[in-house]
């Protein structure tokens, strides 16, 4: 989801690593340890949280955690809290990154000192607020001015303890003077509609006197200031939740009378009572943040087409493609745009093809064919994530559920063994672990998706091609995919391939590893099986497997998925999990005089239907086959005072869902629009609000039955290929070709070098892979010249938008530190240069 600007969309996304935690402060108990866990939060929304660690005052938690992140946040947070079973958990601290500062700590680890949290400290959104100063003549004919106060409205409150029932305080404060007066409460909601306007006395004539019979002059307006403080109304006896506030000086009018703007709420000038540093302890994260700005489509041609064509590009070294993996730092960072374009335009096999093809000819020894991190491997690697996540589910996540649901124990290292364990009954019970992992995993070959077998014949082609005398390689080409960077990763980490919510505990944890190194040895088909183990525990218990039926078995299965023109049949349309999880549900009225409350309900989404039940692994209360689907559409938050609602339209009625948070809601809307993109019977139109009290809200139609009055969303094809944003992928290798200028330029000078000097290679050039530097250095010039274009088209946006951007509008209010710290920039360019 991405937010529209004039011209443009930005997409932001946050991929984050939660390490450790330590040095927390000890439990006021004899015990002294404590049972922690760590949430993710967008302001104060929670949007991931962490397995708990107990009895531990440094949990290692090891968690990965990827969104899209759909709204404008001001920080990214992270809580410690602090498990109780009897009462509600308490927070330990807190880390807040401003968004502003994410970029300095870009992946890389870091350590946090965690901060106090009170209320005072925990504030976001902003309000609306007009000042108008006005001369008023009294009965006397005396001449006064007063001050007009409006509070228009205020978005984006968070929601205490479930609701927010905001109201305002308005307190004109000067030297001698704190006056206040306080808006109407509105109920249920956390963006407020006010529009309440008070009156302030400014100035007062020489003739008033206070009891104390002193005269005195007109006030100084400059040394008053309002202060707005918002609170969310509370029942409880605690009092009051402060929410935030803001002060706003009056000398603003002698610039502008009326003065009119939005500001962000700031924490109370007394707010997070600072403690000595170090005194809650650290957090360790490593914290990626992606903001792409991405133009409409026709600007990224010239780059596109040029990156598109690397395929048929002789020799492919000298391709557009090959040349972003040169130049990166690592593999990857070109790999990920560059297959995720590839598969969008359907490019992916014959670009793949080329690029292995020619690392197999510069392969000297067949038992290293892929085995490097180079720029073929992370391109596989990458579609096999992309493409191949679901038949990894199918595969895997029945047998690993099985295996962490068990808590078997299966340690085979003889000096690992707790007291009263047997080395015979581990073995055992990992052999069976290791066969139903085998069995699962060979006999999937029909499900294996069809770009990943295409992708697999061409590797196998080239290596039989290349190493004729090797019988063996056409299957070591692919085992070392299939399993060694597929499925055995998938087993030892099963969190980060979301076959699992969370990290494993270390009992389990240990299981996986044996699991997977067995498996990966087993697809290995090396010659001396034994021999491939460091450790002598894991040679005898691989004996077990020293049989022909299961080399005989893998064969097969690398048979199946590397032939030609395989394609998955028909017959194969067993019900694959797609989702699941719990969400709260409106009653559909289905009866006619029922209740239509709200409810808790463990959803369930399968390539074939859409289902709620009371509790995971109860009967369906009701199902939504995906043909009947007919939209998948947010709801305004007015229909039920309810954030992150979202609606599925059936042919006789709407499905009202609330999801946990928004990166949930987002989540759940994608994937159902997903999967049920290609139904013929999708709306065209919808209804954005709820049908209440005989109309619908959003355009006060009467008839339930009438037609929506807003345009669907365009949403999600079902297809892998154009389940990518090709655009915001060119925009992505723009920005790499962009921040690998220097390195682009040193390519070009090893090109003329190669091309006028045939002696030995000066080391500086020596790192690049080209193999016709006349080719290469045409395409360099195509490359440098396309990200040249698009950098000027950025730069004359940035300066189009400083022009027509007013500080203190809604998307930029006062206390926008990135804002501020943007006009700074603008402000410093030199004039030539815009």
């Amino acid at each position: 989801m991405a937010v529209e600007e004039e011209g443009l969309r930005v997409f932001q996304s946050v991929k984050i690593k939660i390490g450790e935690a330590k040095n927390l402060p000890t439990y006021p108990g004899p015990n002294k340890m404590r049972d922690c866990y760590c949430t993710v939060n967008l302001d104060q929304e929670e949007v991931f949280r962490t397995k708990v660690v107990e009895k531990s005052l440094c949990p290692f938690y090891g968690e990965d955690f990827y969104c899209e992140i759909p709204r404008s946040f001001r920080h990214l947070s992270f809580y410690i809290f602090d498990r109780d079973v009897f009462r509600r958990d308490s927070i330990i601290g807190k880390v807040a990154i401003q968004k502003e500062d994410l970029q300095k700590y870009h992946n890389r680890d870091t350590w946090f000192q965690l901060q106090h949290v009170d209320a005072d400290s925990e504030v976001q959104g902003k309000v609306h607020l007009e000042l108008r100063l006005s001369e008023v003549i009294t009965d006397s004919g005396v001449v006064c001015h007063k001050l007009a106060t409006r509070i228009l409205e205020c978005q984006g409150l968070p929601i205490v303890n479930g609701q927010c029932d905001p109201y305002a305080t308005v307190t004109l404060a000067g030297p001698c003077r704190s006056e206040a007066k306080k808006t109407k409460v509105k109920k249920k909601t956390n963006n407020p509609q006010f529009d309440e306007v008070f009156y302030f006395e400014v100035t007062r004539p020489c003739s008033y006197s206070r009891k104390s019979h002193f005269d005195f002059e007109d006030e100084d307006v400059d040394k008053l200031e309002i202060r707005v403080d918002l609170w969310n109304a509370s029942n409880l006896k605690f009092g009051d939740e402060f929410l935030g506030e803001l002060r706003v000086p009056l000398k603003v009018l002698r610039q502008s009378s009326p003065h009119e703007a939005w500001y962000f709420l700031q924490p109370r000038d007394n707010g997070s009572k600072s403690l000595k540093p170090g005194d809650l302890g650290s957090l360790r994260l490593n914290v990626v943040y992606t903001e792409d700005h991405v133009f409409s489509s026709d600007y990224y041609s010239p780059l596109r087409d040029l990156l598109l064509k690397s395929a048929d590009v002789e020799p492919v070294s000298a391709s557009a493609a090959h040349i972003l993996g040169e130049v990166c730092r690592e593999k990857q960072e070109a790999a990920i745009p560059l297959v995720r374009l590839f598969l969008h335009y359907g490019r992916v096999v014959p670009f793949i093809s080329a690029i292995a093809s020619a690392e197999v000819r510069r392969t000297q020894d067949p038992n290293t064919i892929f085995r490097g991190n180079s720029l073929t491997s992370k391109c596989i690697d990458e579609t096999m994530k992309l493409a191949g996540m679901q038949y990894l589910h199918v595969t895997l996540k029945p047998t690993i559920e099985e295996i962490c649901q068990s808590h078997k124990s299966c340690e085979i290292d003889p000096v690992r063994l707790k007291d009263g364990e047997s080395l015979e009954s581990n073995m055992e019970n990992l052999r069976q672990f290791v066969d139903r992992v085998f069995s699962v995993i060979t006999k999937s070959g029909v499900s294996c998706p069809t770009v990943m077998c295409d992708i697999f014949f061409s590797l196998r082609e080239a290596a039989a091609k290349r190493f004729q005398d090797d019988l063996d390689v056409r299957y070591t080409a692919v085992s070392s995919f299939i399993f060694l960077r597929f499925f055995a990763p998938a087993i030892l980490s099963p969190n980060l391939f979301q076959l699992t919510p969370h990290h494993t505990d270390p009992q389990t944890s240990r299981t996986l590893t044996l699991v997977s190194k067995t498996i990966q040895t087993l697809g290995s088909l090396s010659k001396s099986k034994s021999a491939s183990f460091k450790e002598s525990y894991m040679a005898a218990f691989y004996e077990f497997f020293n049989e022909q039926k299961y080399a005989d078995a893998v064969k097969n299965f690398l048979d199946l998925i590397s032939s030609s023109g395989r394609r998955d049949p028909k017959s194969v349309q067993q019900p694959i999990l797609l989702k699941e999880g719990f969400m709260i549900k409106r009653a559909q009225g289905r009866k006619r005089f029922g209740m239509k409350n709200f409810k808790k309900r463990w959803f369930r989404l399968t390539n074939h239907e859409f289902t709620y039940q009371k509790s995971k692994g109860d009967p369906p209360l009701y199902s939504i086959p995906i043909e009947n689907i007919l939209a998948v559409e947010p709801l305004e938050e007015e229909s039920f005072k309810m954030k992150n609602m979202f609606q599925v339209i059936q042919p006789e009625r709407a499905l009202y869902i609330q999801a946990n948070n928004c990166v949930e809601a987002k989540a759940w809307i994608d994937i159902l629009t997903k999967v049920s993109q290609c139904n013929q019977k999708r709306l065209a139109v919808y209804h954005p609000s709820a049908y209440l009290n005989g109309h619908w809200l959003c355009c006060r139609a009467s008839s339930d039955t009438a037609a929506g009055c807003s345009p669907c969303t365009g949403g999600l094809p079902a297809n892998i290929q154009l389940d990518i944003d090709g655009d915001r992928e060119t925009e992505r290798i723009y920005s790499l070709f962009s921040s690998y200028m220097s390195k682009l330029e040193k390519m070009q000078e090893a090109c003329g070098s190669r091309s006028v000097y045939d002696g030995p290679e000066q080391e500086e050039y020596s790192t690049f892979i080209i193999d016709d530097p006349q080719e290469t250095y045409k395409t360099l010039k195509q490359v440098v010249a396309g990200v040249g274009a698009l950098e000027q088209e950025h730069a004359q946006y940035k300066r189009d938008k400083f022009r027509r951007t007013k500080y203190g509008s809604q998307e930029h209010p006062i206390g926008d530190k990135s804002f501020q710290s943007y006009i700074r920039q603008q402000s410093e360019t030199p004039a030539h240069s815009m």
